[in-house]
């Protein structure tokens, strides 16, 4: 099942059970998804819906810290939920030591050697972690790796 009909079923089923937090979730998923297509002009498949699912939760992880550090844990409990609930239709989140697998396959495979390399790397290893790992902390290890 594709994750924009598991997304409409989800709301339909929310609309039903009277769940309006889990409602308006939904629906700020499905108007993302909404938004894109309609500026690219085309119909959004898996990846791309997980892009758009993994740019959402990388949004909501931000906001949670900025709340945090201002003392506002009412607005970060809500983002903690939004999050949640978006991480629901992201597929499996990867192993410390996949990973690291997966890194040093793709340095192995793309011959990077220095910090040049990075986005030869990176190119390889987003199509495989999309939606599995925080692409800024892979950004960093990848990059720890090249600068030695």
């Amino acid at each position: 099942m594709s994750l924009k009909i598991r997304l409409r079923d989800d709301m339909q089923a929310a609309q039903r059970s009277k769940d309006k937090p889990r409602l308006g979730v939904i629906r700020l998923i499905m108007a993302a998804i909404k938004q894109r297509e309609i500026d690219e002009r085309t119909e959004l498949d898996d990846e791309q819906v997980l892009a758009v699912l993994d740019k959402m939760a990388k949004q909501r992880r931000e906001s949670i810290e900025q709340f945090r550090q201002a003392n506002r844990t009412d607005l970060a409990d809500k983002e903690v939920f939004e999050l949640e609930l978006i991480r629901t239709y992201l597929p499996a989140a990867l192993s410390a030591e996949e990973l690291n697998r997966l890194i040093d396959q793709a340095i192995s495979d793309s011959g990077a050697e220095s910090m040049r390399d990075m986005g030869k790397v990176m190119g390889l290893l987003k199509p495989q972690i999309q939606g599995r790992a925080d692409m800024s902390a892979v950004s960093a290890q990848v990059k720890q790796r090249l600068s030695h």
